[in-house]
C-alpha cells in the first residue's frame, strides 16, 4: 500500500508541474515524463480524475490528445476562455471572464494603455480587443498609470502571442490564473521588479461571421429564434468556438415584411480546416428549420469590414435594396450567399457586424459616424 500511494504522489506532483509550466499536460507528457508505458501513464490520469485531482480541460478531439489540469495546481480562476481570431495582420482577442466586473477592470486599464490595442469593446463577460500584429511600449505602473496592457501580438505558425505587461491584480492573473483558461496553450512569464510579463499563447483561428433573414412568416416562427438555434447547433461541433448573436434593425416600411424588419448574424471562431465543414452544417440547418422558402444566409470568413460593405448595410436599413446588388457585392468580396430574397437581410447583418447593439437597434443611427471611431474596415 505503501509504494501506491507514493506512486500517487509522485504522479500527481509530477501533474502539478507539467500544469504550471504549461498550463496543462497530455497523457504522453506524464509517459515521456515518468518514462512509463502509455497505458500506466494513462491508468494513473484515469486515477486522479475519478478522484477529483485532475480535471479534463480539453476532451480528445480526432488527433489532438486530451489535456488536462491537475486541480491543486490551479487557483480559482477568473478566466474562463482566451482565444483568438485572424484576419490578415489584424487579430481579434477574446477574453472570456467569470465575472463582468473582472472584464470590465481589464478593459478600462487596456484602453488606458493603448500599445497595440486598436479597439476595445466588453460585451457582458466577454472582452472583445482588435489588434494589428506588431509592438508597441507602454506605460504601466500604480494608479493613475494604466495596470495591465498589451505591449505586443504576433504569429507564430498556427499561434498568436500575446505580450502583456502589467502590475498588482493583473500580474496574479496572468501568472496564476490564465494558463488554466480554455483556448491557451502556453503562458510564459518573467519579472522586471514589481512588473510582470508574460507571453499567452493561442491558436490563430479563423473568425466566421454567419448573417440570418427571412427564415420566420405569416404564420409563424422568428429570425432571431433560429439565428440564436444556429449559434447553439454550430457550437455543438469540434473546433468550433461561439461568440455572440446579434439583433439589426433593417429599413422598417420594406413592403411584405412580416413583422418589424430586422435580421440577425452571429460570429463564431473556427478551426481553419473546419470553415467548409461549418458552412455545410448552417446550410443544411436554415434550410431544414426556416419557416419561409426565401430564407437567406450569407457566410464571411475575417472580421475587416469593407466600405462598400458597410455601405449597403446602411442602404438596406434606409430603403430598399436589390438582390442583384448583394449577389454581386458578395462575389466581390468572397462572401458565400445560400438561400432566397433573404439573403439581401442576411448579407446587411454580415455587413454590420463590429457595431455597438444600441447601433443596430436603432435604424435611424447614422453608422457611416460610428464607423469613423473603429478601426475595423480597409
Amino acid at each position: 500500500m505503501y509504494g501506491v500511494i507514493e506512486r500517487r504522489r509522485q504522479y500527481l506532483h509530477l501533474m502539478r508541474q507539467i500544469t504550471l509550466e504549461k498550463g496543462h499536460f497530455t497523457t504522453t507528457d506524464i509517459q515521456e515524463a515518468a518514462a512509463v508505458p502509455r497505458s500506466t501513464a494513462q491508468d494513473w490520469i484515469n486515477r486522479l480524475v475519478s478522484e477529483g485531482c485532475v480535471i479534463i480541460k480539453e476532451k480528445k478531439q480526432g488527433r489532438l490528445p486530451a489535456r488536462y489540469v491537475a486541480v491543486s495546481a490551479v487557483p480559482a480562476s477568473a478566466c474562463r476562455r482566451i482565444f483568438t481570431t485572424v484576419d490578415g495582420d489584424w487579430v481579434e482577442i477574446y477574453h472570456d471572464c467569470m465575472s463582468g466586473a473582472c472584464a470590465a477592470f481589464c478593459g478600462y486599464h487596456h484602453r488606458r494603455a493603448g500599445g497595440v490595442l486598436t479597439h476595445v469593446q466588453r460585451e457582458g463577460t466577454l472582452l472583445r480587443e482588435c489588434a494589428r500584429i506588431g509592438r508597441s511600449d507602454i506605460a504601466i505602473g500604480l494608479y493613475p498609470s494604466a495596470a495591465v496592457g498589451v505591449t505586443g501580438v504576433r504569429r507564430e505558425g498556427d499561434m498568436v502571442v500575446q505580450e502583456i505587461r502589467c502590475i498588482g491584480g493583473p500580474a496574479y492573473s496572468l501568472s496564476d490564473m490564465m494558463s488554466g483558461a480554455q483556448g491557451v496553450e502556453k503562458v510564459r512569464i518573467s519579472k522586471k521588479g514589481s512588473l510582470v510579463e508574460g507571453e499567452v499563447s493561442t491558436r490563430a483561428l479563423t473568425h466566421v461571421v454567419i448573417g440570418v433573414d427571412d427564415t420566420d412568416s405569416p404564420a409563424g416562427g422568428a429570425t432571431f429564434a433560429i439565428a440564436l438555434a444556429l449559434l447553439q447547433h454550430i457550437s455543438g461541433a469540434a473546433g468550433v468556438i461561439p461568440i455572440g448573436h446579434h439583433v439589426a434593425m433593417l429599413y422598417p416600411a420594406l413592403p411584405g415584411k412580416t413583422a418589424g424588419n430586422s435580421c440577425s448574424f452571429i460570429d463564431i471562431a473556427v478551426d481553419p480546416l473546419k470553415v467548409g465543414a461549418v458552412e455545410e452544417r448552417a446550410i443544411k440547418f436554415i434550410s431544414d428549420e426556416a419557416a419561409s422558402p426565401e430564407w437567406g444566409v450569407a457566410f464571411m470568413t475575417g472580421f475587416r469590414i469593407p466600405s462598400e460593405l458597410r455601405e449597403f448595410g446602411r442602404q438596406a436599413r434606409s430603403g430598399i435594396v436589390s438582390r442583384e446588388s448583394a449577389v454581386r457585392l458578395a462575389g466581390k468580396y468572397d462572401i458565400a450567399l445560400h438561400g432566397g430574397m433573404g439573403v439581401i437581410g442576411a448579407l446587411a447583418g454580415v455587413s454590420l457586424w463590429g457595431l455597438d447593439n444600441a447601433v443596430l437597434l436603432d435604424v435611424d443611427a447614422d453608422i457611416r459616424e460610428t464607423l469613423a471611431k473603429k478601426v475595423l474596415a480597409h
